[in-house]
C-alpha cells in the first residue's frame, strides 16, 4: 500500500450502471482512489449502487499484508486520547474482519478495549440490542449481550465507541446503532467514532451527534446516483434470515458476537506452504477474522496468497464483479451465498475455513475449487 499522504485536488469517477449514472468526488484520499475501491451493481431494488473496495477482501481477493496496512492506516487516524473503556463495534456481515482488524491494531497502545460485532447468525444466548440497516439486502443487525462477566462490564461502562464499516453512504446505519445501543443502556458514551475506508456521508454522523463524534476514513468524498425511473428493478434473492439455522453456533468458540480481548491463530496450526504457492483462503459469511489469521501466518510463512469471503450479498456481474459463484449457505438456512472474483483453477491451493460443520459446506464450491475445508476446532 502507498505511503499515506494526502491527495487533497478533487477528482472525479464515475460509472454507468444498468438503473443510473453514478458519480463521485473525492475530496481526500491516503492513496489512490482507483487502489481503494470500484463500482458495481446490487441485485437490490432498495439501492442500485455498491462501492467495492479493494483492501477489505471480500468482495475482491486481497493480499492479507494489503489488509493489514489498511488496518493500521485507520487506527492510526482514531484519536489516542479517547475515554476508556473502548467498544469496537464491526458492522456485519462485511465488516466484521475490518472491525477486528482496526481494533487489533488500536489495542496495541490501549489495554482498555473490546471488540463485538453486529450479527445475522444468534447464538443461542441473550441478546443485547437490535437496529436496522434500511438499504440493505438484509437489514437486521444484533448485537449480543457478553457472556463474559468482565467483558459485559467493560461493554457497559464503555466512554468511547468506535464503529467500524467498509464505507458510509448516509451515516445513516451508524445513527441507527448508536441510538439502539444508548437506549438498551449504554449510558456512559462520550466519545463516538466512526471508522471507514471510504466516508460518502459528508459529516452526517458529526453533523448529529456534534463535537463529541470524530469521523475518519481512508477516503472522504460524495457520491450522486442519477436514477433512470424507467430502468427495470432487479429480483433479489431472500438472503435476509436472521436465525438459527440447521447448523447452530457454539458460543464457546467466539471471536467477536459476544465480545472480545483478542482472537486466537488457531486454523490448521500445522499447515505448511512452499514458497510462492499460490494460496486462497476463504472465509465464509461472517467467519474471517481466523481465516485471515491463518493467511497472515501463511503469507508470512512465503506463500503467495489472497484472502476472500463468501457473502449473501446479492451483486450482478459487471464492473469490479468479474465471475461469480452461487451456492447454498453453510448455517443451514437455505439461503444462497455467493463467491466473486474467485475463479477455478486461479489459484494452486484453496481452503475454505468455516465456523460451522466441514459438511455443512456446499459440495458444489468445495468441487468447483477442489478445496480443503479448514473448521474451527478450538
Amino acid at each position: 500500500m502507498e505511503s499515506a499522504v494526502k491527495k487533497t485536488s478533487i477528482t472525479r469517477l464515475s460509472a454507468q450502471l444498468k438503473r443510473g449514472l453514478m458519480e463521485v468526488d473525492v475530496d481526500e484520499s491516503v492513496i489512490e482512489p482507483h487502489s481503494l475501491f470500484g463500482f458495481a451493481e446490487r441485485r437490490n431494488p432498495k439501492r442500485a449502487f455498491l462501492f467495492v473496495s479493494r483492501v477489505l477482501g471480500r468482495h475482491i481477493p486481497v493480499r492479507p499484508s494489503v489488509m493489514q496496512a489498511s488496518y493500521e492506516s485507520l487506527a492510526a487516524k482514531i484519536p489516542a486520547d479517547l475515554p476508556g473503556p473502548v467498544l469496537v463495534i464491526g458492522m456485519a456481515e462485511t465488516a466484521v474482519g475490518l472491525g477486528a482488524g482496526v481494533h487489533r491494531a488500536y489495542a496495541k497502545t490501549r489495554p482498555d478495549t473490546i471488540y463485538m460485532v453486529s450479527t445475522r447468525h444468534p447464538v443461542g444466548t441473550e441478546l443485547f440490542t437490535r437496529f436496522e440497516e434500511e438499504h440493505s439486502h438484509a437489514s437486521a443487525h444484533l448485537i449480543h449481550q457478553p457472556t463474559d462477566l468482565a467483558i459485559r462490564e467493560m461493554m457497559l461502562t464503555a466512554r468511547s465507541l468506535v464503529l467500524v464499516d467498509d464505507e458510509a453512504s448516509t451515516g445513516k446505519t451508524f445513527i441507527n446503532l448508536h441510538r439502539a445501543l444508548i437506549d438498551a443502556g449504554l449510558s456512559k458514551i462520550e466519545r463516538v467514532v466512526t471508522c471507514v475506508l471510504t466516508d460518502w456521508s459528508r459529516g452526517a454522523v458529526r453533523n448529529l451527534l456534534g463535537e463529541t463524534a470524530t469521523q475518519v476514513s481512508m477516503l472522504q468524498g460524495a457520491y450522486r446516483f442519477h436514477e433512470d425511473v424507467e430502468a427495470p428493478l432487479p429480483e433479489m434473492p431472500d438472503v435476509g434470515a436472521v436465525a438459527v439455522g440447521e447448523w447452530p453456533l457454539d458460543p464457546r468458540k467466539d471471536w467477536g458476537r459476544l465480545g472480545v480481548r483478542h482472537v486466537e491463530d488457531t486454523l490448521a496450526p500445522d499447515m505448511q506452504v512452499k514458497p510462492g504457492e499460490r494460496v486462497m483462503v476463504i472465509g465464509t459469511s461472517e467467519f474471517v477474522w481466523r481465516p485471515f489469521l491463518l493467511a497472515e501466518r501463511l503469507e508470512r510463512a512465503g506463500a503467495d496468497v489472497h484472502f476472500s469471503s463468501t457473502s449473501r450479498s446479492p451483486i450482478a456481474l459487471g464492473h469490479e464483479i468479474g465471475h461469480a459463484l452461487s451456492f447454498s449457505d453453510n448455517y443451514g438456512l437455505g439461503i444462497p451465498n455467493f463467491l466473486y472474483n474467485v475463479r477455478p483453477g486461479q489459484f494452486d491451493r484453496v481452503l475454505i475455513c468455516t465456523e460451522t460443520p466441514a459438511q455443512a459446506v456446499a459440495q458444489s464450491l468445495i468441487d468447483a475449487l477442489n478445496a480443503e475445508v479448514i473448521v474451527d476446532e478450538q
